[in-house]
């Protein structure tokens, strides 16, 4: 494990959050560190701040469509960090991840048809086919030492959960909460699945600009694949420039007639996206680069700290997340029935396992002042 390094002065300062409606901060009295939902407490960027002033300037927020640089920024941005080169023409705004996986659950199955997750996983995966009238299966990641994040796919589990009903693989890549990075490998073989299985993959790659290891983020839709071709991937500039709030998110559909029907198949219940969404996000893509860099240091800095705690805790044992800002604790060796309720008592709200179907284990977001993250990791030992 490395060790800490100094933290970056321009991330020490955060405004006080308290009581302006925050989630984050509001679920839990002044007593509480929150570590628990996964917005971070930085301000924006500079850049996506004046972007966002002057659209404020312009003075008008009336109705949106797709602004003509939203596309073309996206497609900057993924070709520039990730080697991808979209066609703008493919994307779609869409007012965030979640209200994604529900249009492709409605566009591409049918009442009662099976979408399969993998498990540990954000909630709304659980959640969300249930929501619209869908199933969800759930297939278990399974501990493993000789893998770089400690997770790995159980593709025999993953085969025997498909029944005819099942139509889609919703993938969360990189994973939240684990912070795997899956490997080309792992998803040539998750291709191969889905082609075998006439299985269409939605990927959900919204934590792909936060890779803290030397490893590459492979979209799913870059593989050599006849999977990857009709595969829809979801992103946002929410989770790397802190921009949650405003709901703005892309999906890439590479069929032209799924993207006539992706808004209409919401049944008009979907929004329009913000347009200060919008402003923000082309920000970022075409600009944010410099500050996310550093900002990727301070959270692979953060991340070796709350390793480094977590092993110094008896009974709790965390992998090493190769992505986000959230690392994933198994506290079931602590004999506590209720660990989430335990960190509570002391002064600390992470999440709680039982909402990613993992009871026994917390997810702990380090994207705070590093100060606070110490407060919040000697709150953790007094838990336990």
């Amino acid at each position: 494990m490395s060790t800490p390094r100094h933290p970056d002065p321009s991330f020490a300062q955060c405004p006080d959050r308290r009581h302006t409606g925050a989630e984050k901060w509001d679920r839990w009295p002044e007593d509480v560190i929150p570590v628990w939902v996964a917005d971070m407490d930085f301000q924006a960027p500079p850049e996506v701040l004046e972007a966002i002033q002057a659209r404020v300037n312009h003075g008008v927020f009336g109705y949106t469509a797709d602004p003509p640089g939203f596309a073309s920024a996206l497609a900057h941005h993924l070709e520039a960090l990730h080697g991808w080169r979209i066609d703008p023409a493919t994307v779609v705004g869409t007012p965030g991840v979640v209200t994604g996986l529900a249009l492709s659950a409605r566009l591409l199955t049918e009442p009662d048809d099976e979408i399969l997750t993998f498990a540990p996983v954000y909630p709304p995966f659980l959640t969300l086919p249930g929501a619209a009238g869908r199933r969800c299966v759930r297939v278990g990641l399974v501990r493993d030492a000789n893998a770089p994040s400690g997770w790995s796919i159980d593709f025999d589990a993953l085969q025997a959960a498909v029944t005819p009903r099942t139509k889609l693989l919703w993938l969360c890549h990189p994973h939240n909460p684990t912070g795997t990075v899956f490997s080309r490998a792992d998803l040539l073989a998750l291709a191969d699945f889905a082609a075998r299985n006439a299985i269409r993959v939605v990927s959900d790659e919204i934590w792909a600009d936060l890779i803290l290891d030397d490893v590459p983020h492979v979209p799913f839709a870059t593989l050599d694949h006849p999977a990857a071709k009709t595969c829809i991937t979801l992103v946002a500039p929410s989770k790397t420039w802190n921009l949650a709030g405003l709901g703005c998110a892309a999906a890439i559909i590479p069929e032209e007639r799924e993207r006539k029907r992706w808004r209409p198949s919401g049944g008009g219940l979907v929004p329009m996206v913000n347009p200060l969404g919008y402003a923000a996000a082309e920000a970022a893509w075409l600009h944010g680069d410099p500050w996310r860099r550093r900002l990727v240091a301070l959270l692979a800095d953060h991340r070796d700290r709350t390793l480094a705690a977590v092993a110094a805790i008896p009974g709790l044992e965390a992998t090493r997340p190769q992505a986000t800002y959230l690392v994933w604790i198994d506290c079931r060796k602590t004999g506590n029935a209720d660990p989430f309720a335990a960190c509570v008592a002391a002064g600390v709200g992470p999440s709680d396992g039982r909402d990613f179907a993992a009871p026994g284990f917390i997810r702990l977001n380090t994207a705070c002042p590093t100060d606070r993250l110490e407060r919040a990791l000697e709150r953790l030992r007094k838990a336990f």
